[in-house]
Parts: structure tokens; C-alpha cells; sequence
């Protein structure tokens, strides 16, 4: 009994093993965004918002499950605004599109963004999602310009720096 208990035991683990090696030789890789990538983002952003001091603004990054990355802001900007970028790259990675099309959907929909039950949702031009071959990797958001297009604007020249 033993040995046949050993023997079925054995033969499970060898195809669990045979299972296990054809599941890791699917396994899938998937882009992500790389330092230098979010560092040439960010700075193309910063240079092009300092070209108007007086006009501050806040830029995040963040990565494909909405976590902060990068993040800077020019003096003398709007606690609102501050937090309002997070919430724009946030809004692009987790509904998988720009933030002005997913306020355009609700709106279209008769929704608005208080429906979702994500607080950290919004729907404000500003934040953009960041695309490698159909794969979402992240997200860029700005705030702070008086126009949210502008704001998405600035995002696009980062989205622009990454070369991706």
C-alpha cells in the first residue's frame, strides 16, 4: 500500500510539476514604465509649465494599479490642485481612458461622478492614460491651469517625453 500510495503520490507530483512548467512558459511579460521614462516625463512637464510662473500648476504620475510614482508642484499652488492631479492620473489608469472621455461616458449616461463609489475618481480634463501596445502602464495627471484642457495639454508633453 505503501509503495502505490508513494508511487500515485510521486506520479502527482510529477504532473504538477510538468503542470506547473507549462503554466510559467505562458506566463505573460508586461511593459512597465522605467525611472528614466517617468524622470524625462516629469521634467518635460516642469520645464513647460515654468515657461508661466505665475500660472501654478501640480503634476502626477502614476503606475498601472494607480500608485504615486512621481509628483511635483510649483509654489504657490491650490491645496485642490495639488490633489486634484493625483486624482486625474488615478481616474486614467483605473477607468482605462482620459479623464475628460470617462466624464463624457457618465455624462452621456446621465451618471454622475459621485455613482462611481470611488472617491479618488474624478471628471475633470487633465489626466491621461499611459498606453505600450494596448497595455495600460500608467497615468498622467495635471492640475492647476483655470482650462482642463490645458492642464491635459501639459500631460501630453510628458506622455510625449516617454517615448513610449
Amino acid at each position: 500500500m505503501r509503495t502505490q500510495a508513494k508511487l500515485a503520490r510521486g506520479a502527482h507530483m510529477d504532473d504538477k510539476e510538468e503542470n506547473f512548467s507549462l503554466r510559467s512558459d505562458r506566463m505573460r511579460t508586461v511593459p512597465v514604465l522605467s525611472f528614466d521614462q517617468i524622470q524625462n516625463a516629469m521634467k518635460a512637464m516642469i520645464d513647460e509649465a515654468m515657461k508661466t510662473p505665475h500660472e501654478p500648476v501640480a503634476m502626477a504620475i502614476v503606475d498601472d494599479a494607480g500608485n504615486l510614482v512621481a509628483f511635483s508642484k510649483m509654489d504657490n499652488l491650490r491645496l485642490y490642485s495639488r490633489r486634484h492631479a493625483i486624482r486625474k492620473a488615478y481616474t486614467a489608469v483605473v477607468m482605462g481612458m482620459d479623464s475628460v472621455v470617462h466624464a463624457e461616458h457618465l455624462h452621456g449616461q446621465g451618471r454622475s461622478i459621485s455613482e462611481t463609489g470611488d472617491p479618488n475618481l474624478t471628471y475633470a480634463p487633465g489626466g491621461i492614460v499611459i498606453k505600450v501596445d494596448g497595455i495600460i502602464v500608467g497615468g498622467i495627471g495635471v492640475g492647476g491651469y483655470v482650462s482642463g484642457l490645458r492642464d491635459q495639454d501639459l500631460a501630453r508633453i510628458g506622455l510625449g517625453a516617454m517615448n513610449v
